[in-house]
């Protein structure tokens, strides 16, 4: 079963603001571990998805399964993410 479009829509949104977060991070000095940046991006993913939460459409299934959806891409986005962190750290 395909998604509503407005929550096609909301997961697009959410993706762009969460790409847009993720490039603005600078990496200083002293850094945070590995292990604590993973935690502070998975934060990050929980604060979106309950933020969307409150704006998802449909039946309760409808919007599990957008929700689901927007927490995979966030964490698809975030990959990169954290491979530049740990470059970051092994160059120090």
């Amino acid at each position: 079963m395909a998604l509503l479009q407005a929550n096609k829509d909301l997961i697009s949104t959410g993706m762009r603001e969460f790409n847009a977060l993720l490039n603005q991070q600078v990496f200083s000095d002293p850094p945070v571990s590995e292990e604590a940046m993973m935690t502070i991006v998975d934060d990050w993913v929980n604060f979106y998805i309950s933020y969307y939460r409150q704006q998802m459409a449909g039946a309760q299934e409808e919007r599990d399964r957008a929700l689901e959806e927007l927490r995979q891409e966030l964490i698809t986005l975030s990959v990169p993410f954290l491979d530049k962190y740990r470059a970051f750290l092994k160059s120090l």
